[in-house]
């Protein structure tokens, strides 16, 4: 079994904040797969449902970012899970938006929810890492993370969700290689190949009449000596 982790924030007023498009991307998870429905349990939104061979289980602690790590840590104690069965999706500010990575252990890099998880859990878990860009001053993080995806982010965090859930399969089953093929597919896909047409042969001239010849007589003889 494996257990995925969407990080977030709950309520509708932090709904479509950048820092919840891990939220975001367990959903798009769920309903691409046909997943049970959203129940709660262990402190947070839990949902079931099978990506390929493996059985998933879908978590969105509902602790507040910052204590994500409880929620996580009851779910994998419930199932006896080890910290490589989790995998987290969390949002990316050393990322620009519309960038996936994906990791297996290494640091929180001071993500108030990895933060937590590391406590809770250890840090040998894998991280899908969803880029969001970075305000550009570290005093404007806070409000920037907080703060709502813009109209103009709407067709890259699609093309990001959407590759996500195509190749969640491949995460289940362990494949990181073809899961971030399944995302270029749709957040870099290949240009159509266009053969530059060659141009069309011209026509072969076709033969031309002689012109009749009205010359008289001894014009034709004077010409012939000139």
């Amino acid at each position: 079994m494996k257990l995925f982790v969407g990080l977030g924030n709950p309520g509708a007023k932090y709904a479509r904040n950048r820092h919840n498009i891990g939220f975001m991307a367990v959903d798009a998870i769920a309903d691409a797969h046909g997943f049970g429905p959203w129940r709660s349990k262990f402190q947070g939104e839990v949902s079931e449902g099978r990506l390929g061979r493996e059985k998933v289980l879908l978590l969105k602690p509902m602790t507040y970012m910052n204590r994500s790590g409880q929620s996580v840590g009851e779910a994998m104690r419930f199932y006896k899970l080890d910290s490589t069965d989790v995998t987290v999706f969390h949002d990316e500010l050393d990322l620009a938006p519309g960038k996936v990575r994906a990791k297996s252990g290494g640091g929180h890099a001071g993500h108030n929810g990895l933060r937590s998880i590391h406590d809770h859990i250890g840090a040998a878990y894998d991280r899908v890492r969803l880029g969001i860009g970075h305000p550009g001053r570290k005093e404007l993080v806070s409000a920037y993370v907080l703060g709502d995806f813009a109209k103009a982010d709407s067709q890259w965090l699609e093309d990001v969700l959407r590759g996500v859930s195509d190749g969640a399969v491949h995460l289940a089953e362990g494949d990181t290689g073809k899961f971030m093929n399944a995302v270029a597919l749709r957040t870099a896909p290949p240009r159509s190949s266009t053969t530059a047409s060659k141009p069309a042969p011209k026509p072969a001239a076709q033969p031309t009449e002689p012109e009749a010849d009205t010359r008289s007589a001894m014009q034709r003889l004077l010409d012939k000596f000139k």
